[in-house]
């Protein structure tokens, strides 16, 4: 048989299916708790004097764990280029895993008053400190075993996690909403999405702990010791490449997050929309990421990640100069089309990032590099998104929450244009 016509796809479809795995956990994970900070999480934990402070208090205890994502970059990403991928990876899904789980079983305010914001901010942070190893190992595990000209479609694998994370938990949710009296809900439906995650942590495990360590990790390994601090290594080395790195995830984040957990909240609060048709909407523009990611990943390798991602952040600076409106327009058709177009192009943007953010550094302080860019991005992009969107919308009109996606695109275009170039990720 001759070896060289077999479907990478189909000769490393285990490789690929634990890197996407662990994305779709932890995109999976996010959403919940985006969905819950948006519809029960404020009412359930924090005192109800004020209910916009405590939709506000909400939204920080979403941040809070991308605050502990770089932490956690820097504690995995040591471990990552020291040890190995396999066996970080599978540290990060445990500690991320067993956090959201936790968070199922912890009891409201009513309950056990200023103890209950307190544990769930501590199990926030769990939850974004094994995520800041997760993403980055993931990556690597896919982009190393990739063939060569297929290090984009392989690096865009673990991307594919997120829109499958999103239909599941929009979709469980959705389904809990048709099912569940809004009082039952309320008391203790929002808790099975964080229980169920069980499901996805065990089956990520079993996937992870069957495949082997990457050859080019290996092969570092043989050529030199790896450095004793890498994350000292990297901000000596090469700190241009960690300040464009960050620069380059903004605009992904960004539109992720204004694209569901903001628009649920303020579809469902301001708009008169229902959950439930709201949800659905989300859903059906869910597969347009997909299909951005895919496009991406197959044009990346035809042309560059770099050029495809430079794309994706223009198009987020023209996305954001109508999303406001075209979201406060109440039109179903209207609305769709702006979530639809915004996570497209999200995709475009998301899409070349596995394949880009390796390139920038070498493989001795790699997982410590893309790890730190991705989740100091995340705090820019992600964590800031909702507040910010909700503090624009409040103080100059919904128009003005697309605002905060043009400078998120014009900051990762930057990121791209200016990233220093050292060649491929191998």
């Amino acid at each position: 048989m001759n070896h060289r016509r077999i479907n990478p796809v189909r000769q490393h479809a285990r490789v690929l299916t634990a890197s996407l795995v662990g994305t779709a956990v932890e995109f999976y994970d996010f959403y919940i708790y985006a969905t819950a900070a948006a519809l029960v999480i404020g009412p359930l934990f924090f005192p109800k004097q004020s209910p916009a402070a405590a939709v506000l208090l909400s939204f920080m205890t979403f941040g809070l764990a991308f605050v502990a994502r770089p932490v956690g970059a820097i504690a995995f990403g040591h471990f990552g280029d020291r040890v190995g991928r396999k066996s970080t990876l599978v540290a990060s899904l445990m500690l991320m895993g067993g956090s959201t789980l936790a968070i199922g079983f912890l009891p409201t305010y009513a309950m056990a008053g200023p103890i209950a914001p307190a544990l769930l901010c501590l199990l926030r942070f769990g939850q974004g400190f094994g995520l800041g190893g997760e993403w980055g190992g993931a990556s690597l595990l896919a982009v190393e075993n990739a063939p060569k000209g297929w290090e984009a479609r392989f690096g865009a694998a673990p991307q594919l996690g997120a829109p499958l994370g999103f239909l599941v938990a929009n979709g469980l949710f959705l389904i809990l909403s048709l099912t569940l009296a809004p009082a039952d809900f309320a008391a203790w439906g929002w808790r099975i999405p964080f229980l169920a995650s069980a499901v996805l942590v065990l089956l990520g495990m079993w996937v992870r702990l069957k495949i082997g360590e990457t050859a080019v990790f290996r092969a570092a390994l043989e050529a030199a010791p790896p450095p004793r601090v890498p994350v000292g290594a990297l901000l000596r080395g090469y700190p241009g490449a960690v300040v464009a790195g960050t620069a380059g995830v903004v605009a992904c984040f960004a539109i992720f997050y204004l694209g569901t957990t903001f628009a649920l909240s303020f579809a469902t609060t301001h708009l008169g929309f229902a959950m439930q048709r709201f949800l659905a909407l989300q859903l059906v523009a869910n597969f347009a990421l997909a299909a951005g990611i895919v496009v991406a990943g197959t044009w990346a390798d035809r042309t560059s990640p770099a050029r495809v991602l430079a794309i994706g952040a223009a198009l987020t600076m023209l996305v954001g100069l109508g999303f406001g409106s075209g979201l406060a327009s109440g039109s179903v058709p209207l609305v769709l089309l702006t979530l639809g177009s915004a996570l497209f192009v999200m995709g475009l943007a998301y899409g070349p990032l596995g394949a880009w953010l390796p390139t920038l550094y070498p493989t001795a302080v790699r997982y410590t590099g893309i790890s730190i860019a991705f989740n100091c991005g995340g705090i820019i992009g992600g964590a800031l998104a909702p507040f910010a969107a909700s503090w624009l919308a409040a103080n100059g009109g919904v128009a003005y929450v697309g605002l905060f996606l043009t400078l998120a695109g014009a900051l990762t275009l930057a990121g791209v244009t200016l990233a220093p170039r050292r060649g491929g990720a191998k």
